[in-house]
């Protein structure tokens, strides 16, 4: 097996330490960092996505492959700047405003980095301005709400609404998820997807990027 392969391999053990060795390794033996990052980090954590959608894994597998990632990631992102690569897009994401959730938030955040895209947490509770706010600073391509409550769903069409109505409309799409939404909610307020769970979650974004 060639050490990207093993990254991949030992990224889906939740290997974070191993990761860390081989992604060093791969790099002196002179190993783009795009396809470490592409063929190993990305490809593992995709794996992990596709099982953990079809409950071959769970949460705390998923948990330990995105620290294991975040291991490589830490000794490959000086020479991805260094090489240029850019990140699939922007995603700011967060828990709409009276919402005090965030473990699905927290979930669906690791996918996206999975996928290889640049998240920026907004936290919890967020009002529609700061999601706003956040994708001018960050010239985000994406709205990721979260609301796990029926009485706190409705604040995600406020968040559509002011991007609607502001100088972000047709530059940032919003994506929306959380126990209580469908696809039907989304339609009807105007979001621009709906993922049911953090792996769809992430090959949404990459959908909407035009990156899938």
């Amino acid at each position: 097996m060639s050490t990207v392969a093993d990254i991949k391999a030992m990224l889906m053990k939740g290997k974070a330490k191993d990761v860390e060795a081989l992604v060093t390794k791969a790099l002196q033996e002179g190993v783009s960092p795009a396809v470490i990052l592409n063929e190993g980090l990305l490809a593992g954590m995709g794996e992990i996505g596709e099982k953990f959608k079809k409950n071959e894994v769970y949460v705390p597998e998923v948990l330990i492959a995105a620290r294991a990632m975040k291991a490589g990631m830490a000794v490959l992102k000086p020479k991805l700047l260094e090489a240029k690569v850019q990140p699939r897009g922007t995603v700011v994401i967060g828990t709409v405003k009276g919402d005090l959730h965030d473990i699905g938030k927290n979930l669906v955040g690791m996918m996206l980095e999975g996928a290889g895209f640049q998240v920026i947490d907004a936290g919890i509770d967020v009002p529609p301005e700061k999601f706003l706010d956040l994708a001018r600073t960050h010239n985000a391509q994406l709205i990721g709400c979260s609301a796990l409550l029926t009485t706190t769903m409705t604040n995600m069409k406020a968040v559509v609404d002011a991007v609607k109505n502001s100088d972000l409309k047709g530059k940032v799409k919003i994506m929306v998820g959380g126990a209580p939404v469908t696809q039907a909610f989304c339609d009807e307020i105007g979001a621009d997807g709906y993922a049911p769970d953090a792996a769809s979650a992430a090959d949404l974004a990459k959908r909407l990027v035009g990156v899938a």
